[in-house]
């Protein structure tokens, strides 16, 4: 009993580092790498050639910097979470709690990228940012606490990379990205004992894995430019330390004849999960329409049909858990524009659509997320023609989305269940400095 115990609690664990990674490149995908990007909904990720940052949006484009720069930057991200109608049961009998929502603290996004020109033709760059995170924290007494109460992910990867260009219309670039991620969840899993007691069961885990990025820009006339980058899969082996302890002190003939004291470890083991993360393209095109004004568009595509599954295996290879996902493929579209007011100002706007690959059966509270939209401003002054700062501000709003999860612990003794309807939006407020050498 206490074996099977064991294996499900960490089961449980290491499921919801898969799904919380995973879903970083859809529901919570990180796009902040560019504020000057930013400021017009990335809509020309690909295509507009601006700064350093283009190390990220497409490699082919560094060909076309004219002299050395660095763009350093950041975003700052204030995210915000209204929970209604929040219900829980264990066994079928409803059990008490709060749902205060606000459950993502406030975080800084930071990113920095250099790009140097060797010849006309030749340039290399490279660029360390973050393109998946997320946290959430639920307060200690959250009503679904039996199915995930803390989420914690980062990844930051490094990008060395090279452009060459053929002449003034072709340009191709590659990139080797090497990504690092580490990640801590917690959850308060429901023990048999009698009476119902919880555990407090936390798992960390880190894992590398390397990358590549390919990119090609094509200017059939001087006014136009297409871009296409495409982002390759990432394959990690996630392994992690699992441990459980009890959350208050329990009387004897509980879990045992003695009495045991709050923050006792119980279990102690490990686990693998072996995942990967879905290659991506972005296709964008930038019109300058006039001197002063361009505008761009931009769609972005992510293979989120191969994560049709999470499967976690113990130390010697056996099963644990088998959990179905059926994600889907995921779309992102944006639109925007800049206006050169004057030599020193550049004023932009944008509106992005990015829907979630998440299904409705499995949507869990640890990324409560649906389809977005985002509406961003930006503005880039250039006081003298080596330095130029960029600032963006940026509103995102979700459709209201509801979470309705279970599963069973204990070898299917004790069923949880979380049901609530979450709204999500977040604003973001972004400053960035490039000077060129």
């Amino acid at each position: 009993m206490k074996n099977k115990f064991n294996r499900l609690t960490l089961a449980a664990a290491v499921a919801a580092a898969a799904f919380a990674s995973q879903a970083q490149a859809g529901g919570y995908q990180i796009n902040e790498q560019s504020v000057s990007g930013q400021g017009y909904g990335h809509a020309g990720r690909s295509s507009n050639v601006q700064d350093a940052t283009i190390v990220f949006g497409n490699p082919a484009g560094m060909s076309f910097l004219d002299r050395a720069q660095v763009s350093v930057g950041g975003t700052y991200l204030d995210v915000s979470t209204d929970i209604d109608n929040a219900s829980a049961t264990r066994n079928g009998a409803s059990i008490t709690g709060s749902s205060d929502g606000d459950i993502v603290p406030g975080t800084l996004v930071p990113y920095a990228f250099y790009v140097h020109p060797v010849s006309e033709k030749l340039a290399f760059g490279f660029g360390v940012y973050a393109p998946f995170g997320s946290k959430t924290d639920y307060e200690d007494s959250f009503i679904g606490r039996n199915l995930g109460n803390y989420t914690e992910l980062t990844v930051m990867s490094a990008q060395p990379t090279v452009s060459y260009r053929f002449n003034d219309q072709w340009s191709v670039g590659a990139g080797l990205t090497y990504n690092r991620v580490e990640g801590e969840l917690h959850r308060q899993v429901p023990n048999s004992g009698r009476p119902l007691t919880d555990l407090d069961a936390r798992i960390e885990g880190d894992d590398d894995g390397w990358g590549y990025n390919l990119g090609v820009i094509f200017k059939p006339v001087p006014e136009t430019t297409l871009g296409l980058t495409y982002r390759s899969k990432v394959d990690y082996t996630l392994t992690g330390d699992f441990r459980a302890s009890t959350t208050n002190d329990l009387p004897g003939g509980v879990l045992g004849p003695n009495p045991v004291p709050a923050g006792t470890e119980l279990r102690a083991s490990d686990a693998k999960l072996d995942l990967t993360t879905p290659e991506t393209v972005n296709l964008s095109i930038t019109q300058e329409m006039t001197d002063r004004l361009k505008l761009m568009f931009g769609a972005s595509w992510a293979r989120w049909s191969r994560f049709d599954q999470i499967l976690v295996t113990d130390s010697n290879g056996n099963e644990i858990t088998k959990e179905e996902q059926n994600y889907s493929n995921a779309w992102a579209f944006a639109v925007g524009g800049e206006y050169q007011l004057n030599p020193q100002w550049a004023l932009r706007a944008g509106l992005s659509i990015d829907n979630t690959p998440t299904k409705d059966a499995t949507r869990s509270a640890r990324i409560p997320s649906d389809d977005r939209r985002i509406f961003s401003l930006g503005a880039g002054w250039t006081p003298a023609e080596n330095l130029t700062v960029d600032f963006a501000y940026s509103y995102l709003t979700e459709r209201s989305t509801k979470v309705d999860y279970g599963r069973s612990d204990a070898g299917g003794m004790i069923t949880s269940t979380y049901t609530a309807d979450y709204k999500n939006e977040a604003h973001g407020f972004g400053a960035q400095l490039t000077y060129r050498f």
